[in-house]
Formats: C-alpha cells, sequence, structure tokens
C-alpha cells in the first residue's frame, strides 16, 4: 500500500521514539497498527465492491443481449406463424376452389349430355 522501505521505517521509528516517548510508544504503536489494518481491511472491501459492480454490470449487459436476442427470436417466430398461417390459408382456398371448379363442371356438363 504504502511503499516504505526499512530505513525509512527506522527513521519513522527513531523520529515517533523521541516525540512520544518510550511509555507511550508501544500504545501509539498498537493504535497505528490497528487504524492501519482497518484502513487496510477497508481498502480490500471497497475493492471487492467494486469488483462485483464490474461483476454485476456485465451480467446486466449480458441478461440485456439475451433478452434482445429472445424478443428478435420471437418476432422472427411470429413471422414465421403469420407467412405459414397465410400459405396455409392460400392452400385452403385454392382447394375450395378446385373441389368447387369440378362439381360445378359436372353439373353444367350433365344437362348438356340429358338434351
Amino acid at each position: 500500500m504504502f511503499d516504505v522501505g526499512l530505513t525509512e521505517l527506522m527513521v519513522i521509528g527513531i523520529v515517533a521514539l523521541i516525540v512520544i516517548g518510550p511509555e507511550r510508544l508501544p500504545r501509539v504503536a498498537r493504535t497505528v497498527g490497528t487504524l492501519m489494518g482497518r484502513a487496510q481491511r477497508y481498502f480490500a472491501d471497497v475493492k471487492s465492491e467494486v469488483n462485483r459492480e464490474l461483476q454485476l454490470e456485465e451480467l446486466r449487459r449480458m441478461q440485456e443481449e439475451m433478452a434482445a436476442q429472445v424478443q428478435q427470436a420471437g418476432t422472427q417466430l411470429q413471422q414465421v406463424e403469420s407467412d405459414t398461417v397465410g400459405q396455409i390459408n392460400q392452400l385452403e382456398k385454392n382447394l375450395q376452389e378446385s373441389l368447387s371448379s369440378p362439381a360445378s363442371q359436372g353439373v353444367e356438363a350433365d344437362p348438356a349430355r340429358k338434351s
């Protein structure tokens, strides 16, 4: 976290010993250590929270893509259904016409034969 080498730590320790004094130095060192631990945990929590948010954002993006693909597939399916129904209706109409045409021709042909 902090780029502090051994010599810097020794200088900080000597200055702290001079400024704080030998009686209070252990208590201050414990307090500083506790605060540093809290700060490290806080930074780790923030980092993990940011990572979670990034993963959630990626999942949301994937969900939106999948929803768009499903909607597109649904639209295509409706188009296929519409085309199929149209073709079936056209075939039914053609079949009705072909069934009614020979019958009407046959009816017209019969009176002509009798005459």
